[in-house]
């Protein structure tokens, strides 16, 4: 439980470090927003189009009476929808890490930089941690469908499915999300995917004590844009945390102003 309380301070933290510099706060709020404008287009394109995609799924319902095609076609319409919904939900993290990539190294940076923390820095190109990034963003996305598709259709159950099923839902993705945003401070260190998913297993609580408030508070319209950058910020605390390069003192006040 301690630890799940740090990984929630640390989000803090990462709130405090950015509204004391609002450039910065702008900065990392650019990828989430072009990333929220991407999505939303294709939700629109999405919708536009549904009563088309509805019938491409239900060719064997074309035969049917009137009334049992028009429920059936509903009932895929609804379920593309929520899949959409629920695939923009869980991929929006990996998207914005893709396209704001040198945008959240110069966050960690900073960061690093007034905690005095310069141990294991590889000089790495941009054009190499994009494609890490790309690569293991795809990894983690569908890593979390196999996950969170069965959860959601099981949504649908009765009782279990408004009470169980939404906590589970927001423990897993708050568990990917902080896979995701902490992958800077590993990639500077030539760390990958599969040595920080084991690192951070061993603290797990700690991980969804980032996470999950960034999730929660992603499903409030239009506060992802903000949540993005805090989530990344808190992400550079927890993972110098994880890393054992920032102990301490230096953690615990992370959330003075940059020097």
């Amino acid at each position: 439980m301690g630890d799940f309380v740090t990984g929630v301070r640390y989000f803090g933290q990462g709130f405090g470090m950015l509204a004391r510099r609002p450039r910065l706060l702008f900065t990392g709020m650019l990828p989430a927003v072009l990333t929220a404008a991407i999505l939303l287009g294709a939700m629109i394109v999405l919708t536009a189009n549904i009563d088309h995609l509805a019938a491409l799924v239900t060719p064997f319902a074309e035969d049917w009476s009137g009334g049992e095609r028009l429920v059936t076609r509903l009932a895929a319409g609804i379920a593309l929808v929520g899949a959409a919904v629920l695939l923009g939900l869980v991929g929006f993290t990996a998207v914005t890490l893709v396209v704001g990539g040198p945008f959240y190294e110069n966050i960690a940076e900073r960061i690093e930089d007034d905690l005095s923390v310069t141990m294991g820095h590889l000089d790495l190109s941009w054009w190499k941690q994009f494609l890490s990034g790309i690569r293991d963003g795809i990894v983690l996305l569908l890593r979390s469908l196999v996950f969170t598709i069965p959860l959601f259709l099981a949504g649908f159950l009765p009782v279990v499915g408004q009470i169980v099923i939404p906590a589970l839902v927001a423990l897993t993705t708050a568990w990917f999300m902080a896979l995701e945003v902490v992958a800077v401070p590993f990639y500077r260190r030539g760390i990958g995917l599969r040595d920080r998913t084991a690192m951070l297993r061993r603290r797990r609580t700690l991980a969804l004590g980032l996470g999950l408030p960034a999730v929660l508070l992603s499903m409030i319209p239009l506060l992802a844009i903000v949540v993005m950058p805090i989530a990344f910020a808190g992400g550079v605390l927890v993972a110098l945390d994880v890393l054992g390069l920032a102990q301490g003192r230096k953690l615990r006040h992370a959330a003075q102003p940059f020097h």
